[in-house]
């Protein structure tokens, strides 16, 4: 977006309306009079580099999830690096990535954007996420390198999703909003968003812990789980695993937002 009004000549930023544009910057305001959040008025949304198309009620990608997909680019960096540094570095294969619960395919069309050589697997249990990422990838023209599909993600899923064998990097940005606080939400995002994609249930974990009971069956050895969550949840995830040691899964580390809350999640599976 910023680069299209960047893009304007001062002749045109000079020049008085038509009556159409009139017309057109008037319908707009209504809609956001009507708290429609702007990514839905505007029809699209910047996020890393690129711009997606945005459709309600489709979840809108938040500012601070582009901190989850730099955290998996950076650790198959570091994975490279280890490689390299080796006296006979052998061959890594491309990563193989899934993303639970795609929207509108921020995250997943980033990683392939910024990881040329992955593939991702993408899945929503709702058709019009799917559809959406679906579209984005076509118009950035990323759609041979991903496996689009409306599943809901289940204890029985691993049959469907090992469509390229193990996977490397799990990366999710489920519903972790604690139901109680789901009424306090803002107009824009009750009225118009997608509520499953925000409600995590009674503790915010109901998607969660499926993902992390699930892992163990998707992931390579020394597989990662890059999760976002509520400032709340570390010490309950943390918990929850130490109860669950036949998962094989580790919490490694916590990362910080912009705003310094506690936001992600890097869980690794161990080695047998």
């Amino acid at each position: 977006m910023a680069e299209r009004f960047q893009s304007l000549n001062s002749k045109s930023l000079h020049a008085p309306l038509t009556a159409v544009q009139q017309e057109q910057i008037q319908q707009l305001s209504n809609k956001r009079l009507e708290r429609m959040p702007v990514q839905y008025v505007l029809g699209e949304w910047d996020f890393q580099d690129l711009t997606l198309k945005m459709k309600p009620p489709v979840f809108i990608p938040r500012p601070e999830t582009e901190d989850l997909v730099s955290l998996v680019v950076e650790e198959e960096s570091q994975k490279h690096e280890k490689n390299s540094g080796l006296c006979f570095p052998v061959p890594v294969p491309h990563p193989v990535i899934l993303e639970i619960g795609c929207g509108s395919g921020a995250i997943a069309l980033s990683l392939l954007c910024k990881l040329p050589q992955s593939q991702v697997i993408a899945i929503d249990k709702e058709e019009a996420a799917v559809d959406l990422t679906r579209e984005n990838a076509q118009r950035l023209q990323l759609q041979e390198r991903i496996h689009i599909l409306h599943h809901d993600v289940s204890y029985s899923s691993a049959k469907q999703l090992l469509v390229w064998g193990p996977i490397d990097f799990i990366v999710s940005n489920p519903p972790y909003v604690f139901h109680e606080d789901m009424a306090s939400l803002d107009a824009e995002i009750l009225c118009y968003e997608d509520l499953d994609a925000l409600d995590g249930g009674d503790d915010g974990m109901r998607v969660i812990k499926t993902i992390l009971a699930l892992a163990p069956s998707l992931l390579k050895d020394s597989g990662s789980v890059f999760l976002e969550v509520d400032p709340r949840h570390p010490n309950m995830v943390e918990n929850w695993l130490q109860a669950h040691p036949n998962l094989l899964l580790i919490l490694r580390a916590i990362h910080k937002d912009f705003c310094g809350k506690p936001r992600f999640l890097h869980i690794q599976k161990q080695s047998r």
